[in-house]
């Protein structure tokens, strides 16, 4: 007789001596963090400029399960039982006070001008702006946040109308101290909600704010269902002054207003795994809890940014493909999709004369005028808006119906939406999706731009240069993309990680108008340090004269592999005649075809090194540090190299 063999056993509810549980729950404890200063060959790394140090190793403890949560039966890595959605460790940087400006030429293009969808160059281009005028024509006293975005050019940046300009129903409820900032409603130390678990405060917080360097860095970290506000500055920065643990709930984006930022005062929104949002302000220790049991979306918020220039509205990616902007001082409501589109329109002769126009652009693969003047008359095409042609507008900002969240809903496509960023002159969103889709999108405007695709898989992280001109792209392809959509088309390829690319980020410290150096880690451990300029981008010989739609000739074909093939036959890659899946390109954006290797420039990196023992998911500069973070919790500081370049003794040691 054949006898199954017993089942694998696997430790269930064991305790923390290791001992298992005796049919019972066993209380969990919290961990510490843990500081620590590893030394030697492999915590360094030699670029161009010097020698990289490691200054610290910051281990964030990683939470157990809840209580509550059920055990889980089988741990094997393999199994296909459900598990909570988590990003490991992600960290967002706050100085308080101001900091240097980089020193670097920073020049945002203009888009001011032109007709609608079109991204032109800066109208003055010969004349350069030297770092002191930047200086003195940025906010904040002429200094800028050194953690924040990268500096632009005051004029064009600020001259960029309010997201909802227009709609009278959008402006924020005057108070009778207007510099008296509005707080959340509910106490957060002193919370019964179900949602959260714990609330841990450093027990000298008031004390330690108040004796804190001005100039020294904040940093808030998730990790799985904790979230910690950890005082970089401080000798013993491995202290969180606040540790916040949720119910069942993984923390997965978030992010700070850095227009209210104040000594006083901090806006920090947070991202759930069950499509929950919480807007805490930590000085206070208030919170208001948006999006309660998804009650406008129930999938999670994959990416969460505060709309630039705004006190009041940020924009949340949740993972059906949506774009959702909400009012942190609004209730929510039941979200039912609206059947109409209230954005303004054009005059009448103006219309018809940019409809003819637009026809003519269609047929020149440039259909932005297009889309943005006939929007309105297609509305019945938006029901395919979802294969990624153009954006299914469920509700606008400029709706008369505001009383409550949502304050608008975009539809992109039917899967989920990784990352998005906005562009340094405030006008752009670029948005990387599963489809593996990076569309442009004038979100002033509601409008999409552009739509280009990656080699192959999804794209998962996204980031502009500081001028503006270039987007980088990491994805599942293990590539960097760059981008330009000034010129519509892919510049160039990078390839140097062995996994999938999770995070990319501009070092603003060594960018200038002729170089640009950025950096990305993936989930092979590994960090890669690029530096790319106008000349080691050529124009790639086949594709010089070729626009969107026109196919390519017949011996770079079979290289399109899943661009062409896929888009034929899913419906959702643009085809070698521009068209695509649902609704086609009338009407909307035409996709751009799939760049094959052969006709497209690929960098090599000026760094590739294994810097963690587990995968990496975040990646940060500094003035005086490059940042990482890898999904077990290691936040690693690496000191740049010293003035005057590699000691011969750290040479030799390394």
């Amino acid at each position: 007789m054949f006898v199954l063999p017993p089942p694998p056993r696997y430790p269930s509810q064991m305790g923390y001596n290791g001992t298992p549980g005796a049919g019972h729950i066993i209380p969990m404890i919290e961990t510490n963090n843990i500081l620590t200063t590893p030394t030697g060959p492999e915590y360094q790394f030699l670029v161009g400029e010097g020698l990289y140090v490691l200054k610290e190793d910051l281990h964030l403890a990683t939470p157990p399960p809840h209580p509550s949560e059920a055990p889980i039966t089988n741990p094997n890595p393999l199994a296909t039982t459900p598990q909570p959605a988590t990003v490991g460790t992600r960290v967002t940087l706050i100085n308080l006070d101001v900091g240097p400006l980089p020193p670097s030429f920073y020049r945002v293009t203009s888009r001011s001008e032109g007709p609608p969808g079109s991204i032109q160059e800066h109208p003055d281009e010969s004349g350069k702006t030297s770092s002191s005028e930047i200086r003195s024509s940025t906010s904040d006293g002429g200094r800028l946040n050194s953690t924040d975005a990268p500096p632009s050019s005051n004029t064009n940046a600020n001259n960029a109308p309010a997201f909802g300009e227009g709609n009278t129903l959008l402006a924020p409820a005057t108070s009778k101290d207007a510099s008296k900032k509005r707080k959340p409603k509910n106490n957060m130390s002193k919370s019964n909600s179900s949602f959260i678990s714990r609330v841990i405060n450093h027990e000298n917080l008031t004390k330690k704010l108040q004796d804190r360097a001005r100039d020294g860095l904040f940093a808030f970290a998730n990790i799985n269902r904790a979230f910690q506000w950890l005082d970089l500055s401080s000798p013993s920065k491995q202290e969180y002054l606040t540790k916040i643990l949720f119910t069942k709930a993984h923390c997965l984006c978030h992010d700070i207003n850095k227009l209210t930022k104040s000594s006083s005062h901090i806006d920090v929104i947070m991202g759930f795994s069950t499509g929950e949002i919480i807007w805490w302000e930590p000085i206070t220790q208030r919170y208001t809890r948006l999006n309660k049991n998804g009650v406008i979306n129930k999938t999670p918020v994959s990416e969460i940014r505060w709309i630039p220039g705004s006190e009041h509205l940020f924009l949340a990616a949740h993972m059906d493909g949506s774009l959702v902007v909400y009012d942190k001082e609004k209730e929510d409501a039941i979200f039912t999709a609206e059947d109409h589109d209230p954005r303004p329109s054009q005059d009448s002769s103006s219309s018809s004369s940019s409809a003819s126009k637009g026809d003519q652009a269609a047929k020149n693969n440039n259909t932005n005028n297009y889309y943005y003047n006939n929007n309105n008359n297609n509305n019945d095409n938006n029901a395919s808006a979802g294969t990624g042609f153009k954006i299914q507008i469920h509700k606008s900002v400029h709706s008369k119906s505001q009383k409550t969240n949502p304050i608008a809903v975009w539809k992109l496509s039917n899967q989920r939406i990784n990352a998005f960023a906005f562009s340094p002159d405030n006008r752009h969103l670029a948005v990387v999706s599963e489809d593996g889709s990076l569309r442009i999108i004038d979100y002033l405007t509601e409008t999409l731009l552009d739509l280009f695709y990656s080699y192959y898989g999804g794209l998962t992280c996204v980031c502009w240069s500081p001028d503006g001109k270039y987007v980088l792209t990491g994805g599942q392809d293990d590539l960097i993309s760059i981008w330009c959509p000034e010129e519509k088309q892919l510049i160039a390829r990078c390839q140097g990680h062995r996994s999938w690319v999770t995070s990319v980020a501009f070092d603003p410290w060594r960018c200038d108008d002729r170089v640009y150096r950025f950096g990305s880690v993936g989930e092979d451990c590994r960090i890669c340090l690029w530096d790319f300029g106008v000349g080691m981008l050529h124009r790639p010989k086949l594709t010089g004269g070729r626009g969107r739609g026109i196919s390519v000739s017949s011996a770079n074909k079979g290289m399109l592999v899943d661009g062409e093939i896929n888009g034929e036959d899913d419906g959702v890659r643009g085809n070698k005649n521009g068209g695509g899946g649902g609704g086609g390109g009338k009407g909307g954006v035409i996709p751009h075809e799939v760049e094959p290797r052969a006709t497209v420039a690929m960098l090599p990196p000026v760094l590739s090194k294994v810097v963690d023992d587990d995968p990496l998911c975040w990646l940060e500069f500094t003035e005086d540090a490059v940042m990482t973070s890898c999904k077990s919790g290691h936040v690693r500081t690496w000191l740049r190299p010293k003035e005057g370049g590699v000691l011969e003794e750290e040479k030799k040691e390394f």
